[in-house]
């Protein structure tokens, strides 16, 4: 693809009129991600669905053009204007202009692209946080060619906490049949132990009640908190971090009205019959509870961001950079994060009104 240009686009300041009204349509932005992944791809498969809110691209959009003409994707791309509407009919996405620094050549992530993938997020929240826009939707990054850059990232999902000022914000991947929220993220496992405080637990336990009540709509929220070790510690005899830590931590919160179930042993309490009785698993760690709601719905998973001052909805997969340009990626992942988006900005409007 040619080296992409600047091209006209709107100005990215904030926002700060009167908050929309309740019955109109939420706004969303999407941030497409990795430019040598599958994101920008999927984000013009996302373009080519009807819609029934505003979504507007932060990217490159000769690169979008680009890929539209290799990949046969009848998508009409137009300059977002803050003051002219925005087309939602499949096939057309409106675009606010971050050109990238170099060519991209699919499959090969370049450190020179990394500032404007940064500019991107950034500009996003930004443009949340002015309440032009009410959430985002993202596409995978590559963590490795960031820190390549010289850029300190440890995921997404603490790059948009760190830009709104947040510093509890906690991770919560969801498919059709299972919502898993962690206590701790990305971090190595030989670290997690010391990590897994009661501090912790009580942020990642209220801000899950609060989204399980305010974005989804559940007026009593039932939560199932796993152990740390196997077996959830066996009575101390395989660890006692469940004794020491969270059984307590477990008991304040229950004794202020949380619906907390556990330390329930993490190898047992996914099984269907004990997942009817939860609407929510709460994780100790990253590879605690991912791996099973990855297994249960894939296609269909999306990773939500709660305590951000706005929506934040990602896919639940990688850049996929084998698959990059080749037009076989399947969108089904980022569709699901738009939809997912789309109701909880509209259930948070409505709460709002």
């Amino acid at each position: 693809m040619p080296i992409a240009s600047a091209a006209p686009t709107a100005s990215a300041a904030p926002d700060t009129s009167a908050a929309r009204a309740h019955g109109e349509p939420p706004r969303l932005l999407l941030i497409p991600g990795e430019p040598a992944g599958i994101g920008p791809e999927l984000s013009l498969m996302l373009a080519l669905t009807e819609r029934d809110c505003d979504l507007v691209a932060i990217a490159d959009p000769v690169q979008l053009q680009w890929l539209a003409e290799r990949l046969g994707l009848r998508v009409s791309l137009a300059p977002y204007q803050k003051s002219e509407a925005v087309e939602r009919r499949g096939g057309h996405l409106s675009v606010l202009a971050e050109p990238l620094a170099v060519e991209v050549v699919p499959g090969r992530p370049d450190p020179r692209n990394v500032p404007q993938l940064l500019r991107c997020i950034d500009r996003g929240v930004q443009l949340c946080l002015g309440g032009e826009f009410d959430g985002l939707v993202t596409g995978p990054v590559h963590k490795a060619v960031i820190n390549d850059a010289g850029v300190a990232f440890s995921g997404m999902t603490e790059r948009l906490a760190a830009a709104a000022g947040i510093d509890d914000v906690v991770m919560m991947l969801a498919s059709p049949t299972l919502r898993v929220a962690l206590v701790t993220t990305h971090m190595p496992l030989s670290a997690v132990p010391a990590a897994i405080t009661c501090a912790r637990i009580e942020r990642a336990a209220r801000r899950l009640d609060s989204a399980l009540r305010s974005d989804f709509g559940l007026t009593h929220p039932r939560i199932a908190v796993l152990g740390l070790n196997p077996h959830a510690g066996e009575d101390g005899h395989l660890g006692r971090e469940e004794i020491e830590v969270i059984t307590p931590c477990l008991e304040a919160l229950r004794a202020e009205g949380l619906h907390l179930i556990g330390p329930l042993p993490a190898d047992t309490a996914f099984l269907p019959q004990q997942l009817r009785g939860f609407d929510a698993v709460l994780a100790m760690y990253h590879d605690q509870g991912l791996p099973v709601l990855k297994h249960s719905g894939f296609e269909q998973a999306v990773n939500i961001s709660l305590g951000l001052p706005f929506v934040r909805v990602a896919v639940d997969h990688g850049t996929a950079l084998s698959l990059a340009g080749l037009g076989e990626a399947d969108p089904s992942s980022l569709i699901a994060a738009f939809n997912t988006a789309r109701a909880i900005a509209q259930h948070r409007r409505a709460q709002n009104a």
